[in-house]
């Protein structure tokens, strides 16, 4: 597949460091309607749609404030390209969230594809879930992957990195949570697109992380942080905690790291920046 024939939608955290790193074009173009779509298929002539397009905000509760820019972004454009690209035979791949699921870590396993989405306390996890249905009910039609990434961890400082906001924030939980690693997101994508997988994937790293384990780490490069270890109860916002299965990645051939083996080195090429 020539660099040229995929194309990147949304200039976000995900779009860009996925251009950067596959080196495809990226499109900036603002989705109002289905022409805009069909104009942009008709312009780049792309194999592949890598669809990173949402909002989130500062944090997801101001998809509260704004449902309109949410549902937009989040729910209304996935559906527009799923068409076209049905349509058209392009190959369509969403970047979803995990964030969709009530979870019991008493009771639950870490949670397979399969598993139906039934978290409703949050109006961003609404959206994704609204937009998970409608590309699942064109498979297995329509050439689409969508991809759930949960809390996105980089070696690289974003405002949308979880080590940027867990240093801004200073208080912390200390839940377990699936993570994705996401020099490691970039390496599954590019295995699926090679492997041809089509449906639902979590692209998460195995294990778990206690934010606390990560700031430890990096406090052993910054000996003046400091934070504070408080309960969800506490931080007194609606949040999902939750672990994610990753066995269906795994038997497509790809090596999944552990999250907490990589925390050493995400932090150190970190400080580099």
């Amino acid at each position: 597949m020539k660099k040229s024939d995929i194309l990147v939608l949304g200039a976000g955290f995900i779009g860009k460091r996925i251009q950067r790193e596959l080196k495809c074009v990226i499109c900036l173009k603002k989705i109002r309607g289905f022409d805009d779509v069909e104009a942009i298929i008709s312009n780049y002539k792309p194999k592949i749609i890598i669809n990173c397009i949402g909002y989130v905000g500062k944090n997801v509760d101001q998809c509260e404030l704004n449902k309109n820019k949410a549902i937009f972004a989040n729910t209304y454009v996935p559906i527009l390209l799923a068409e076209a690209a049905f349509r058209h035979q392009i190959r369509l791949i969403h970047i979803s969230s995990g964030c969709i699921f009530k979870y019991d870590y008493k009771k639950n396993l870490p949670l397979i594809e399969t598993r139906r989405p039934d978290f409703l306390g949050l109006f961003y996890s609404r959206t994704k879930i609204f937009s998970e249905a409608a590309l699942e009910g064109l498979l297995p039609k329509a050439d689409i992957l969508i991809l759930r990434i949960r809390v996105p961890l980089d070696s690289r400082p974003h405002p949308k990195n979880i080590l940027d906001k867990l240093i801004k924030y200073k208080k912390i939980i200390d839940i377990p949570n699936s993570i994705t690693y996401i020099p490691d997101f970039i390496k599954a994508l590019k295995h699926l697109v090679n492997y041809k997988a089509k449906g639902v994937y979590n692209i998460v790293n195995d294990g778990a992380l206690r934010y606390p384990d990560l700031m430890d780490i990096y406090k052993k490069h910054k000996p003046d942080y400091r934070y504070k270890k408080i309960s969800l109860k506490q931080l007194g916002l609606v949040r999902t905690n939750l672990l994610l299965s990753t066995k269906k990645l795994k038997k497509t051939g790809f090596k999944v790291r552990n999250i907490n083996h990589i925390l050493e080195e995400c932090v150190k090429e970190y400080m580099r920046f």
